[in-house]
């Protein structure tokens, strides 16, 4: 995979979706489908950014048994997705079987990579503590994830970009995907854990996923163009 700026779709519906990528004329991006969209269109909404000639991060974060993440990752590699995730809270074996089902799934074709959900960007060390019950580091846990990630065959994984440096030393070409990224003067939401694209860059991150510091501002297609000068441009 190259290192792409994953523009997060979050609308509510299609024809919002559709009204902002008719932005971007002759421009193939990278976008990120989540929750939202999805459960509202379905897998439609897929087939339509896909004609626009597009690749597509799906972002349902699978987190079930085994045999119910096999079937479900083996029914949406035959959506031509790019890249999947699943938690991986959800263990070796869930992990294992999601891999299997994208591979049945993609037939003769390639298939999606797959990607681990460490821990969200949205979760602080002492609510991880608290509320998992997990007691190292908030650090220690992402890392323990990641690697759970890379011996279960994953390609990689999300992280927030602060975790990301100590990520790549579990190996060189390992996926690191990180959410969570603002630029300067851009408000941080219900993010904990955020950076700016050349921060990230330098960190490790394989791409970045940018939503409202794109889709939030009056021209998304000038705010896109400076998150891409900024991720590019680090040597």
């Amino acid at each position: 995979m190259e290192k792409p700026v994953f523009i997060a779709l979050d609308f509510p519906n299609k024809e919002e979706t559709i009204t902002f990528l008719n932005k971007f004329p002759n421009e193939q991006l990278y976008v990120k489908v989540g929750m939202e969209l999805f459960y509202q269109e379905g897998p439609e909404i897929i087939k339509e950014i896909k004609a626009y000639g597009h690749k597509i991060f799906l972002d349902l974060k699978l987190h079930d048994i085994p045999n119910t993440v096999y079937r479900a990752m083996k029914g949406l590699a035959r959506l031509n997705v790019d890249l999947v995730n699943v938690h991986a809270a959800g263990g070796s074996e869930m992990m294992k079987a999601a891999i299997e089902g994208l591979e049945e799934g993609s037939g003769d074709g390639v298939r999606p990579k797959c990607i681990a959900v460490t821990q969200l960007t949205s979760t602080t060390e002492e609510q991880m503590q608290r509320e998992q019950q997990i007691k190292e580091s908030l650090i220690d846990s992402v890392y323990h994830y990641a690697k759970l990630a890379k011996d279960s065959g994953l390609d990689g994984v999300v992280s927030s970009v602060h975790e990301a440096n100590l990520i790549r030393k579990i190996d060189e070409n390992f996926l690191i995907v990180t959410p969570g990224i603002r630029l300067a003067n851009d408000q941080v939401g219900d993010q904990k854990r955020v950076a700016n694209p050349r921060y990230a860059r330098l960190q490790g991150a394989t791409a970045i996923v940018v939503g409202r510091s794109i889709t939030g501002k009056k021209d998304p297609y000038e705010a896109y163009l400076t998150v891409k000068n900024e991720w590019e441009l680090v040597e």
